[in-house]
């Protein structure tokens, strides 16, 4: 159990080794300068070690998972929702890479019944393949996502 006193987490997920994947892992760096007033975040890169998730998630009252996702939207398109709403339309598809499937997440979630607020903030890749360098357009577009999802945050830390 992660001992906190903080009651929000952004989590950056991601393999910074496989192109666009990395795009949660970069976010995440920017979102921690932009949003670094608020003493009640905790700034988390889990990167691809997916199976401690569940453990951390259940340590906060909010938490924001940023990663790369494969919904078939242009590139760079960021999306925001619950967690539950993703239940509705995953099902068996693995939407992400590392050892725990979203859809794996999900169950996983809903199985243990954690009462934890789970908004996962997920970026549509264009590519995957080995490489350090993202796509010209998840690069162009990083520090967008990350203003749009510090928006959206700022909005929880009010509340």
């Amino acid at each position: 159990m992660l001992s906190s006193s903080k009651e929000i987490a952004i989590i950056g997920l991601g393999n910074t080794l496989r192109r666009d994947d990395g795009i949660g892992i970069h976010v995440l760096a920017l979102l921690e300068e932009k949003l670094k007033e608020f003493a009640k975040i905790s700034f988390l890169n889990f990167g691809i070690a997916s199976f401690g998730l569940i453990n951390t998630i259940s340590d906060f009252k909010e938490v924001i998972l940023i990663d790369a996702i494969d919904a078939g939207l242009s590139p760079a398109t960021l999306r925001i929702f619950k967690i539950q709403d993703a239940l509705l339309g995953l099902k068996d598809k693995k939407i992400s890479s590392h050892e725990l499937s979203l859809a794996d997440l999900l169950h996983l979630y809903s199985t243990l019944g954690l009462s934890t607020e789970v908004h996962i903030a997920g970026i549509q890749v264009k590519d995957t393949s080995y490489g350090l360098e993202m796509s010209k357009e998840l690069e162009r577009a990083k520090v967008t996502v990350a203003d749009e999802i510090s928006v959206f945050i700022r909005t929880l830390v009010i509340q």
